[in-house]
């Protein structure tokens, strides 16, 4: 599948900002089932390019003198493929236990731990992509999807406690309970075709990792559709949870009130 997306952020300010500096995963990951075919950021100020620890393509944007409108529009043609039964091929071989370790947003509360046990195997025991969509389903129903029910910083429990949340809850809430059983998994993020869903096309979702009879390795799972991922996806940044992996982070000096427009784009388009 061949997707146009574009993504279009800008914050505007009630006064003058002195320096904005930003860090931007907007540029699809360098992967087996996805080739960019063209690929463009446009913004004011100094971007640096890097690679970071987890393979991601990153830029570091600094913007220094009076300014009260930052804007970033990330645009371009990605072709995908979808990977066999959502399995990875790892082209950034990593240990997998460097994702096993919790943060403020996945921590493993005990009613994470309560909610984990009955969806995934005891800890030591193999885990499959059958039990990684049993708990996505799981998670579906007890956390709905609901637009602007949560922020950036809800954890996994807040979500769960709650009832309610977004793609990022339910990944929190989906790798708090991997975690708990040992179970290595990770956050990604990156864009989806909404098709007919209502979702936004800037998404969230998961990989874990499994041990099957034909297969050890990644399997990616969106949680918030219970599904394997499929060429529908493009996948940005992966990372421990969202304040790892979000397309972009920063901080700012002055400025004033904030506000804060989004805009994404994600069309198919005809195969040539």
């Amino acid at each position: 599948m061949r997707l146009s997306i574009r993504h279009e952020t800008i914050y505007r300010y009630s006064a003058p900002l002195a320096y904005t500096i930003q860090q931007l995963h907007l540029t699809p990951r360098l992967e087996a089932q996805q080739q960019v075919l063209s690929w463009l950021i446009n913004t004011t100020g100094q971007m640096h390019a890097y690679t970071d620890a987890y393979g991601n393509l990153c830029h570091t944007l600094t913007i220094t003198g009076p300014h009260q409108q930052v804007a970033i529009v990330a645009q371009g043609i990605v072709e995908t493929t979808s990977p066999d039964r959502g399995r990875l091929v790892d082209e950034h071989p990593q240990s997998p236990l460097i994702f096993t370790v919790a943060t403020r947003l996945t921590e493993a509360t005990p009613m994470v731990l309560a909610f984990a046990a009955s969806s995934l195997p005891v800890s030591g025991e193999a885990v499959q992509a059958r039990h990684l969509l049993a708990l996505a389903e799981r998670i579906c129903g007890a956390v709905s999807y609901q637009t602007g029910a949560t922020i950036v910083t809800t954890t996994a429990t807040d979500a769960l406690q709650l009832g309610r949340g977004v793609c990022q809850d339910h990944a929190h809430l989906f790798l708090a309970c991997c975690h708990a059983h040992g179970v290595p998994a990770r956050y990604v993020s990156g864009y989806i075709d909404p098709e007919s869903t209502g979702h936004a096309e800037s998404h969230a979702w998961i990989d874990a990792w499994v041990s099957e009879a034909d297969f050890t390795g990644w399997v990616s799972v969106d949680v918030t559709h219970a599904r394997l991922m499929t060429d529908a996806y493009c996948r940005l940044a992966i990372g421990r949870d969202y304040d790892s992996a979000a397309p972009i982070r920063g901080v700012r000096r002055g400025g004033g009130d904030e506000i804060l427009t989004v805009k994404v784009e994600v069309v198919p388009l005809p195969q040539e």
